[in-house]
């Protein structure tokens, strides 16, 4: 399996990835200011462009969005401010006034080794729950899956893995770092 440096501060998400990918995972916390932007896909090149940058060889990072359908592409790409400005509570508190409660949560990982971008997308479709139910980080806690009454924080791994957003793409690395000498 190709070596990376997984990019994160946050050893739940390095232990998760590990435990997908069957092998420890080498990670490192980078204070990388995201630029700000809608559109994923442009925050996640250049995130992973830096990081290789001060890393000098293959990275991976990841950007995940949370987006209230009702009002657009918010908060889409910033929702690590509106949580930190909000809280779970305050977050669905705020989705309780829009006209739905729809919402989509995605995640793409990439890879990037100095020359070629590689990425993974995984999303799921699910909506707002009316107050904060579970125990977890973020806004796991107030997500609830299309064909689910619970909220990520209170599925099973089972669960999770199958039908979370970050199952789709964790899946979809995990093939292709399997492919790669």
């Amino acid at each position: 399996m190709q070596r990376l440096v997984f990019i994160t501060g946050n050893q739940y998400k390095a232990d998760f990835l590990a435990k997908w990918l069957g092998q420890p995972v080498e990670h490192r916390k980078l204070d990388l200011e995201e630029i700000q932007s809608l559109e994923p896909d442009v925050v996640l090149a250049d995130k992973a462009r830096r990081a290789y940058e001060i890393v000098k060889e293959p990275v991976l990072v990841e950007d995940v969005t949370l987006t209230f359908t009702a009002m657009g592409r918010l908060p889409g790409t910033f929702i690590r401010w509106f949580l930190e400005e909000l809280g779970p509570v305050g977050l669905c508190n705020l989705a309780a006034g829009l006209e739905h409660q729809k919402a989509v949560a995605a995640i793409t990982y990439a890879i990037y080794d100095g020359s070629m971008l590689k990425t993974f997308y995984g999303d799921a479709v699910g909506r707002i729950a009316p107050a904060p139910r579970g125990e977890s980080f973020g806004w796991n806690s107030i997500f609830i899956p299309d064909g689910f009454e619970k909220t990520y924080a209170q599925l099973t791994d089972e669960e999770f893995a199958a039908h979370s957003h970050r199952g789709k793409a964790l899946r979809l690395l995990k093939a292709y770092l399997e492919r790669k000498p």
